[in-house]
């Protein structure tokens, strides 16, 4: 089984991220579309996801205690430079 989510925490754990993945339900009585989320906790041994990279994950044997999913594929990733990130200002010339 594989699915499509969004990592929401990264680096606090090694070789762990969470991962949240949305899914569209209808209300039995309003009928009113609901958003319902679900966290799981994805094995990434490369450590090479980033917060807010949108990714793919499936299910695997169990890692640990609550690790059941394997990070597999970037479906949408944060763009990343770190030269440009850590980079001062460049000042304004005034006229």
């Amino acid at each position: 089984m594989s699915l499509v989510g969004m990592v929401t925490s990264v680096g606090k754990m090694s070789k762990t991220a969470t991962v949240t993945v949305s899914r569209l339900t209808q209300h039995p009585r309003t009928r009113k579309v609901i958003t319902r989320s679900k966290k799981y906790l994805t094995h990434d041994p490369l450590d090479q996801m980033a917060m807010g990279d949108k990714v793919v994950i499936r299910n695997c044997p169990p890692v640990s205690k609550r690790k059941r999913f394997m990070f597999e594929s970037w479906v949408g990733r944060v763009s990343e430079s770190p030269a440009t990130s850590t980079a001062a200002p460049t000042p304004v010339p005034s006229s």
